[in-house]
């Protein structure tokens, strides 16, 4: 009872102590303020839920991304369709933190990436996982996410120009 307390308590302080992050990335998928927020109190009541899962807290960063990455997908299949941000949506967004897309050039041109692409480009450059945490995340061989990663700078090289 103490550990599973113990590792409650561990989980609760990450996710506040990161939770603008995973604001971001919930955004970046949805375009949208509510539900990024809807998003992410869905992924942080799964993770409380299923916090017995997580046997390694050294793993936490990538196991909270691989919730709010699924609920995500799952709000976006519900929903079928992708959000196009508004003005004032991006501004309160770019006031939240450092890490927000600067470049509306950059913006643009990553809305053209793939899905799939999207997410590991923002999770390595936005949210600074290393390759592995991010193929942990994803659920993928490293070498697909290394694949991905390459085709996506290659799109955004092109699009940028």
């Amino acid at each position: 009872m103490l550990n599973k307390n113990k590792k409650e308590t561990e989980l609760i302080t990450f996710i506040m102590d990161h939770k603008e992050s995973f604001y971001r990335f919930a955004y970046s998928y949805v375009r949208n303020q509510e539900d990024a927020l809807d998003i992410v109190q869905d992924s942080i009541h799964k993770a409380l839920r299923k916090q017995h899962q997580l046997k390694d807290t050294a793993m936490m960063k990538s196991w909270f991304y691989r919730i709010v990455a699924t609920t995500s997908l799952d709000f976006l299949r519900k929903k079928k369709r992708w959000y196009v941000a508004d003005d004032d949506s991006l501004e309160v967004l770019a006031s939240s933190s450092v890490d927000t897309y600067k470049n509306l050039d950059l913006e643009q041109a990553m809305n053209q990436l793939p899905p799939s692409y999207k997410t590991i480009v923002i999770l390595r450059f936005f949210e600074d996982l290393k390759l592995e945490e991010i193929a942990s995340v994803l659920d993928e061989n490293i070498n697909t996410v290394k694949t991905k990663l390459y085709k996506a700078l290659k799109i955004l090289r092109i699009e940028m120009k």
